[in-house]
């Protein structure tokens, strides 16, 4: 789950009131969401059980997973849930941060009113093609990212109505009117270079959109749109195809699913469970509490997928006992962010399954490597965390008696068999790794259930809006950093890039050194599913060439993005972990140091030691 900052039109105090007409688009939203679990669900029922495939899933799922998509990018435009990088906006004054969002609105509804004649001529090409299995014009599909573009600016222009002072938006108007003018004159200069208008546009305005906060996936957006516009003479329409291109691979429907079983997790208690026996076992040692949470972060990410839901699951759970024995906040913190980067490459980790999608590698085998590249940062994690202890005193902590430990196992036995169900499912063919998503979002509302009090209807509309909204703004992401990566790729850097990077000097242990540096900056900057949308492409075939094996490759990438997304003071996770864990950004920032180069050496026994990425295939 992408980790940068929430919401796009901040407004210290402002509670959005929730608008009538988006009702309707969340009961449809949540429907559809239930619809794909239950399609899934049924199909492999019916394939493995019945050996009766039905062959008209898919498609339906594949429509209803991108009309999901852009009906939860409307809902989380209205709720302030697209992802954008907050850092740098909120060190301005506040009447400068209200002309720099209003800016950064006029900017989105600018690229929704751009997109929507596309997309509607998009949708209009397409009806002459016929889905396989269902029979009906394909516009049916792609008609959504039309109809989301709609939603989208009617948010926008509802918001920028109801809050935003005519002044400053008349003021924000000009200045993206200007810009927009300024590159249309030098448009026949700017096209002369071919590489400086590609750096110009998906670098120079990119960066400046980030940091004016607007929301990441109408970075890339604006960002290629310009570039297309001003720099080429390509039609802006492709990039109507290009997202639908980024958002239609079916195994894309598992990221929803899995945010909706972390949900569950959380909301059942299930995870509780599990870190409750962990307690039991090993929290009276010494630095016990520490390896239970690694532990607890260890297990839950395999069953929710998500960092942030790893981290908001075990830390409310673990840390007023962590403080009651005498652990430093700050201390806490910094371990609760390493341990959620360290436990990312544990299946089903989302980031794995779009890396998966987009670099074609195997799926079931990068979950099979990402246990054991897991266990070696886990590792590191834990022998900095004992050396950090050794001063410990523990002589007041008693072990649970083992009656007490034998039902705290029992009760977290069904939980604890989530993971390697999702492990075996995926290993034995059983189901893909879309749907074994829905496998354990069943088994966990049955279980959640009949043994952890269930959900009422109530919560479990909540969390499919939510699953919704948050799969939305996701998915935006995707289909704009496919268009960005498509541009890049017409440019010919790729390439140079290529040329260079296979004959620089030291072969592939150089190009496996630049590549940690590279992710790790982008990590930093960007987090994990931009990131790997826009170079996965590009050095994917570069390690192939070299020889580097790509589920290896895939390994150190995932690991030095996560370096990247916790390190200060720039890493987005950092200042998430910090919320989550209420530290101090200032004083967790001179405890993580040592977690941070544990990390790193663990990063660079997997770059130099092939056989850990590939012992598990």
């Amino acid at each position: 789950m992408p980790m940068l900052e929430d919401g796009m039109f901040p407004a210290e105090g402002e509670s959005r009131p929730k608008s009538g007409w988006i009702i309707p688009l969340e009961v449809v939203a949540a429907l559809l969401i239930a619809g794909i679990v239950l399609l899934l669900f049924g199909g492999v029922v019916s394939r493995y059980v019945f050996s009766q495939p039905i062959d008209w899933i898919d498609e339906t799922v594949s429509m209803a997973f991108i009309w999901v998509g852009m009906i939860g990018a409307a809902i989380a435009m209205h709720r302030n849930e697209h992802l954008r990088l907050a850092t740098f906006v909120d060190r301005l004054s506040p009447r400068t941060r209200e002309f720099v969002n209003a800016v950064a609105l006029v900017c989105v509804a600018a690229f929704l009113i751009a997109l929507i004649p596309p997309a509607i001529e998009h949708a209009k090409q397409e009806w002459v093609i016929e889905m396989q299995t269902l029979h009906i014009p394909n516009t049916f599909r792609v008609g959504a990212i039309a109809a989301g573009a709609l939603l989208m600016l009617a948010v926008v222009l509802l918001h920028v109505a109801r809050t935003v002072p005519k002044a400053q938006l008349a003021g924000a108007a000009v200045m993206v009117g200007g810009a927009a003018l300024a590159f249309y004159l030098l448009s026949p200069f700017i096209a002369q270079f071919k590489v400086g208008s590609l750096v110009l546009f998906l670098v120079g305005v990119v960066a400046l959109l980030l940091a004016a906060g607007t929301p990441i996936a109408f970075c890339f957006g604006i960002g290629v749109m310009g570039y297309l516009a001003f720099g080429t003479a390509v039609p802006i329409g492709v990039i109507v195809g290009r997202m639908d291109e980024g958002m239609s691979n079916l195994v894309l429907v598992s990221v929803p699913v899995f945010v909706l079983l972390g949900c569950i997790l959380d909301a059942t208690g299930m995870g509780k469970a599990i870190i409750d026996i962990l307690a039991a076992l090993i929290g009276h040692i010494k630095a016990g509490m520490s390896y239970v949470l690694l532990g607890s972060l260890f297990i839950v990410s395999g069953i929710s997928g998500s960092k942030v839901s790893d981290m908001a699951t075990v830390a409310p759970a673990l840390f007023p006992e962590m403080t009651r024995r005498g652990n430093k906040r700050p201390e806490m913190v910094a371990l609760l962010g390493t341990g959620a980067a360290m436990a990312d490459t544990v299946p089903p980790s989302i980031v794995l399954i779009v890396l998966g999608s987009v670099a074609g590698v195997s799926i079931a085998g990068l979950f099979q490597s990402g246990f054991v590249i897991a266990m070696v940062l886990l590792l590191t994690l834990v022998a900095v965390a004992r050396w950090k202890a050794r001063k410990e005193q523990t002589d007041g902590t008693k072990r649970p008696t083992w009656n007490k430990i034998g039902r705290l196992a029992l009760i977290a036995a069904p939980a604890l068999a989530l993971p390697f169900l999702i492990r075996s499912a995926v290993g034995e063919g059983v189901a893909t790794a879309t749907e074994v998503s829905t496998i354990a979002v069943i088994y966990a509302l049955i279980v959640g259930h009949v043994l952890y009090g269930g959900l009422r209807f109530g919560r479990l509309y909540g969390m499919l809006v939510e699953t919704a909204a948050l799969s939305g703004a996701i998915l935006m992401i995707l289909g704009t950093a496919s268009a960005m990566a498509w541009g890049i790729t017409q440019s010919g850097v790729v390439q140079v890039m290529s040329q260079f990077l296979t004959t620089m000097p030291g072969g592939a242990f150089a190009f496996m050194a630049a590549s940690i540096v590279i992710f790790v900056v982008l990590g930093c900057l960007l987090e994990g599913l931009p990131a790997v949308l826009l170079l996965a492409p590009i050095m994917f075939p570069i390690a192939k060439k070299l020889g580097i094996h790509d589920i290896q490759y895939a390994m150190v990438i995932v690991s030095s993005m996560n370096i990247g997304l916790m390190l200060p003071p720039v890493g987005v996770g950092f200042y998430v972990a910090c919320r989550i864990g209420e530290g101090r950004p200032e004083e967790v920032m001179r405890a993580i140091w040592p977690y941070m180069a544990a990390l790193l050496v663990g990063v660079i026994v997997i770059a130099t030691v092939p056989a850990l990425s590939t012992i598990a295939l």
